[in-house]
């Protein structure tokens, strides 16, 4: 895929857009005025490898605990405005690397030309980010249809107006998203505003739900952008832990070829009538078994004799099942006749090997 053209954006010791790798972000579940605990989250979610946080700043208490929270996070720290202008510039005095704002809940004239020179001044970076849901009300509002083409019609016309008036005051280090609920909203106010800037494209479906139906949508949202080129750092919206947003993310991009796997690849059938072996358990068994150290590796579980024999091959290593007991392959060769009850015994045993 041939990503699209924009321009660079700093945000602490990393970028966004341009040729920068694409970056999976989440935003902290604590209360932002509880410091330690903070903390404590962001360094979990870095672990995993998140590389952008943002944390909630609903008022001035949380933004003046802002600065503690930066110089303990080993990531760049986002501040999410919800309203206004004095939030905004407190958490830029505090050292933070970025914050994201919604233009219907910022000041026009003399304090947004201070906001952006403030924050040009301190070589931070500006998300302009517009939901759907702060937009709605205006079109009902004017008694105009609440449909898909209208929402993202003013997404896209809001957030680029008030990255004009950005420029205006001499800011330009701008990312914007625009997103809602509903995928294929999202996705057309996103094709929409990629073909008229060159702003980095934060990715998201919001408000996307709980696990189950938050992958779902959002492999959908996020990744069939990204697979159209379109998109430059991801957040997986999830009601739920944070560390599975950034496991979430990473999965999209993996699956697209767009990062590095961290781990093994497990390939396995979704069983049917010519399943003889309990594949789901040895599925199980092999995953929660597997050495650590061995990304980029495809293994295949495979549940029978009519496709298992080609995917086992084709794969690093591998499981073809018959009735009862499977064959063992490792790098297209076949291996050894084995009895189920030991199908992962073996197979971990070839591949602790390497």
């Amino acid at each position: 895929m041939q990503r699209r053209s924009t321009r660079k954006v700093a945000v602490g010791n990393l970028f966004i857009g341009g040729d920068a790798p694409i970056s999976v972000q989440s935003m902290t579940k604590t209360f932002t005025s509880d410091v330690e605990a903070t903390n404590r989250q962001i360094a979990e979610l870095a672990g995993l490898g998140c590389h952008i946080i943002r944390c909630a700043v609903p008022t001035m208490k949380e933004a003046k605990r802002l600065g503690d929270i930066r110089k303990g996070s080993p990531i760049p720290v986002i501040a999410d405005i919800h309203f206004g202008y004095d939030t905004a510039m407190e958490s830029i005095r505090q050292g933070v690397d970025g914050i994201r704002i919604n233009p219907g809940n910022m000041p026009s004239g003399k304090r947004l030309e201070r906001l952006a020179k403030t924050a040009a001044d301190s070589g931070i970076k500006i998300r302009v980010g517009v939901n759907s849901g702060s937009v709605a009300s205006r079109l009902q509002e004017n008694d105009l249809p609440l449909t898909e083409a209208a929402l993202c019609r003013l997404m896209v016309d809001k957030t680029l107006e008030f990255c004009e008036k950005l420029e205006t005051f001499g800011f330009g280090n701008i990312v914007i998203s625009m997103k809602a609920s509903d995928v294929a909203t999202t996705m057309e106010a996103c094709r929409e505003a990629a073909m008229r800037c060159d702003y980095p494209l934060h990715l998201g479906v919001t408000a996307a739900g709980p696990p189950s139906e938050s992958l779902v949508k959002s492999a959908i949202g996020i990744g069939g952008l990204l697979s159209e080129g379109i998109g430059d750092t991801i957040r997986v919206s999830m009601t739920g832990s944070p560390h599975e947003e950034v496991r979430a993310g990473y999965e999209i991009l993996e699956a697209l070829g767009l990062a590095e796997r961290r781990s093994a690849e497990i390939l396995s059938c979704p069983t049917c009538g010519r399943c003889m072996i309990d594949l789901p358990a040895l599925v199980e068994k092999v995953k929660s078994k597997l050495p650590p150290g061995r990304k980029g590796l495809k293994i295949a579980i495979m549940g029978c004799v009519v496709n298992g024999p080609g995917e086992a091959k084709e794969a690093d290593f591998g499981i073809a099942g018959g009735r009862n007991f499977g064959y063992i392959f490792k790098k297209g060769e076949k291996l050894r006749r084995v009895s189920e009850e030991r199908l992962a015994e073996e197979l971990l045993k070839e591949i602790d090997g390497i």
